[in-house]
């Protein structure tokens, strides 16, 4: 099998600035994704799979610090100015580095693992059940990240409507745990079917044939603010590297990187 592994960051961020190129806990934020890769490109290879990896940019800051670290062989794809707005899906920049990465390697890919930069705390388990999911599930067109929601639209979460406010969906619940339950997209893991990322449209591509694995709620904040990034930094030093190996694991390697 051929997987490619995608990490994808635009130059600047509207809502904590050059975030994908700021430190977490002392470590370059990007160091913790190339970490996960790696410690799973080991596990697959084990099982006789071909890997590569690619970083698709245009932020020349994030090529320098991914080329600062030499342990893990990362191919850069400069984003064309068209995907490089904050309304172009994901999804068409990934389609965009899969056929870019084929037409390189001049190879087919089975499958497409993207680990988004923004989320560091996240195990080789986690993106290995992933992996195993999309394959055990051959229907799926994706199978992604999501963590057990702490509020439920159903129940208690509200909109704005003129002048007042009022539930966002109009149900008739006393209780939360009468609900359908509810799951947060935290957008650390995605594994593509790559025949779906070529052919089907982004702006639906989560409204049918996904499947999922579910995650720490606690670990996955996705850092968009400073007061996000502290307290993410805080649980991470704190409670994660801490009390859990397969955390430390990750956290560990992002570590020696770059030296």
């Amino acid at each position: 099998m051929n997987y490619l592994f995608t990490i994808c960051g635009r130059a600047g961020s509207k809502g904590l600035e050059n975030k994908n190129v700021s430190d977490f806990n002392g470590i370059p934020l990007v160091y913790y994704t190339l970490a996960a890769i790696k410690l799973v490109i080991e596990r697959l290879n084990e099982a006789g799979h071909k890997c590569e990896v690619v970083l698709n940019t245009d932020s020349e800051e994030l090529v320098r610090i991914v080329n600062n670290q030499s342990k893990l062989p990362v191919l850069h794809i400069e984003r064309e100015e068209k995907l490089a707005g904050d309304r172009v899906a994901k999804v068409t920049v990934i389609k965009d580095t899969l056929l870019k990465s084929q037409k390189h390697w001049e190879i087919e890919f089975d499958y497409v693992i993207d680990l988004d930069i923004t989320s560091p705390l996240r195990t080789v388990k986690n993106v290995m059940d992933a992996i195993r999911k999309k394959e055990e599930n051959k229907q799926a067109d994706v199978v992604y990240s999501l963590s057990k929601a702490r509020k439920n639209p159903y129940f208690n979460m509200a909109k704005r409507v003129g002048n007042f406010y009022e539930k966002v969906i109009h149900a008739k619940y006393i209780s939360r745990q009468e609900t359908p339950e509810v799951f947060d997209m935290n957008a650390s893991i995605y594994v593509y079917e790559p025949k779906a990322l070529i052919c089907k449209e982004a702006s639906t591509f989560f409204n049918s044939k996904a499947d999922a694995i579910i995650m720490k709620d606690t670990a996955v904040l996705d850092i968009d603010c400073e007061e996000d990034k502290n307290l993410m930094e805080i649980l991470a030093h704190y409670y994660f590297f801490e009390k859990f190996d397969d955390y430390k694991e990750v956290y560990k390697y992002a570590k020696v990187l770059g030296v």
